[in-house]
């Protein structure tokens, strides 16, 4: 009987406490009318993607004037610098409101596998964004049955960057192939410029995930992130090799370059052909240096990739034991409204993560298309190309691999060997649950 009575008390307690997480949950997820108080948020567009930023801040505060926006950006491309303050601060018990961070794993292979953060399915039920995300995206953005961030957008990763006046200058095409790309080397080597801008060590791991997928094609390239392929494969060594060769046709100091922007600055500058960037570098020509798209600037998919869309998604999410829960829901609520995205996207050269914000027809308050002609072409791109995802900016894999394997890339820079290099990666994957031990 004691013990009967015991087990009853203890079956009482435990039902208040899940009763408790699941109101906590809920409340969590229920905006207030009209949020007041101190809301922080933490990204990295600090450069030439604040303008976006702004946009889309000038946008809240507007809509909830009640509240104090404070931005905890932090300097530094993809987010390296952000992610390293983030992790120490989510660990340490102190995580702001929301945090910038790429839909796919490098959320949930690091913060929801940890209980850091709260799922947000009352929110997409209640805002209908079940109904207005691609399901390939919205299955990017689940784990466990749980959905648990809100895009704000889609970028491509696989672009080649270029001034056409340069090329026609120096008398070479865009490449199609990689074989093309060192056709155009030998040229323009002759004529002392570097055929690829290049920076640091996320840069070179972006470029090389781009010859991946030229190299092992679509699908080869969505199933090594599953196992699929390994990366001791002789496809993934011929990988590694062209890599190499591309490095020889890059700038000599991309190990000294601070970020994309001054890598990108050597194209503009006419210093180098071609750079391997994401389609932020279109926000960054237009808003920063007012480049006109198809006239001082143009694009074309990076060489071998042509019909793949390397894609990434931007997202915030809402982390456990924030502050003001309230201004966290209606910022999440904004960013994934077609009026934040229409807000946000134009600026950072990214298309909307909405089916419906019609980036072909959007008209600003002048009258005049909100979206680029670089954007109509990529939102076309996404309606038709083969959908695969970027490993650096953390839908394909997640960071347990991708920042060991950034190391993998420094060591192959140094070595040359694609062997190693291969072997290196496979037991990363290993380690990393996507690959069988042998």
């Amino acid at each position: 009987m004691q013990f009967s009575k015991r087990l009853l008390t203890l079956v009482t307690a435990l039902s208040f406490i899940v009763m408790a997480a699941g109101q906590s949950i809920a409340s969590a997820q229920t905006q207030s009318a009209a949020p007041t108080g101190t809301f922080e948020f933490m990204s990295w567009w600090t450069g030439g993607e604040a303008p976006a930023l702004k946009a889309l801040t000038d946008l809240y505060s507007k809509k909830y004037p009640n509240v104090k926006l404070v931005n905890s950006g932090i300097a530094g491309g993809s987010g390296v610098a952000a992610q390293a303050v983030l992790k120490t601060r989510l660990l340490g018990g102190n995580p702001p409101d929301t945090f910038q961070v790429h839909a796919g794993q490098e959320l949930i292979g690091t913060w929801v596998v940890a209980n850091r953060m709260l799922p947000l399915d009352d929110l997409f039920a209640s805002q209908g964004f079940n109904d207005k995300f691609p399901k390939g995206l919205l299955d990017l953005l689940s784990y466990n049955g749980h959905v648990w961030s809100v895009p704000v957008n889609i970028h491509r990763a696989n672009v080649l960057w270029y001034v056409p006046a340069n090329l026609k200058k120096w008398g070479v095409d865009v490449p199609k192939t990689w074989d093309d790309f060192f056709a155009a080397c030998t040229k323009l080597k002759a004529a002392g410029v570097s055929a690829l801008a290049l920076g640091p060590n996320w840069t070179q791991v972006h470029l090389f995930e781009t010859i991946l997928l030229a190299t092992l094609g679509p699908d080869d390239y969505v199933k090594i992130w599953k196992g699929g392929v390994d990366w001791t494969s002789d496809k993934v060594k011929a990988a590694f090799t062209t890599y190499g060769k591309v490095l020889d046709c890059a700038n000599k100091d991309y190990d000294s370059l601070t970020d994309w922007i001054p890598a990108a600055e050597l194209v503009v500058q006419g210093k180098a052909a071609f750079q391997v960037m994401g389609d932020w570098e279109d926000g960054w020509l237009r808003a920063v240096k007012n480049l006109t798209p198809n006239k001082d600037y143009g694009w074309a998919p990076a060489p071998g990739t042509a019909g793949s869309f390397d894609m990434l998604a931007d997202s915030f999410g809402l982390p456990k034991s924030i502050k003001n829960s309230d201004a966290t829901i209606a910022w999440l609520d904004l960013i994934g409204s077609v009026e934040g995205q229409n807000a946000f996207n134009p600026l950072k050269g990214s298309i909307p993560a909405r089916t419906d914000a019609d980036v072909k027809n959007a008209k600003g308050a002048d009258g005049k298309p909100l979206y680029s002609v670089y954007s109509q072409s990529a939102a076309d791109d996404w309606a038709s190309n083969k959908i695969v995802p970027s490993l650096w900016h953390g839908a394909a894999a997640p960071d347990s691999f991708k920042n060991d394997f950034a190391t993998v890339i420094s060591v192959f820079n140094a070595q040359r060997d694609a062997d190693a290099a291969g072997a290196a990666a496979q037991g990363l994957a290993v380690l990393s649950g996507m690959a069988k031990g042998s």
